[in-house]
């Protein structure tokens, strides 16, 4: 099953398309190419949230849809929610 999706081959970040259990072992498909990657989610991913595909320190930069979308501001683990709490906006 398919629980979240890549949208460039360059995104470090995935898209649930369905609500995501923590523990449970999620499949993707990315949009461009053959890559179906599975991973552990490490925490609930909600319909629509990120879900990283790797880990993070703080200062790195986030992808999404193939554009920079922010910087991270805590750690993040492969499988962890990306959000809010831990990636702000690099305008201000």
């Amino acid at each position: 099953m398919i629980e979240f999706l890549i949208h460039e081959d360059k995104d470090t970040v995935g898209v649930a398309v369905v609500d995501i259990k923590a523990g449970k072992q999620a499949g993707g498909r990315s949009l461009h190419g053959k890559a179906k990657p599975k991973l552990k989610a490490l925490m609930e991913i909600p319909l629509g949230h990120k879900i990283a595909l790797q880990n993070f320190k703080p200062g790195d930069t986030v992808i999404k849809y193939g554009e920079d979308i922010g910087k991270v501001v805590a750690p993040i683990k492969k499988g962890d929610h990306v959000h809010v709490h831990n990636v702000k906006t690099k305008r201000w």
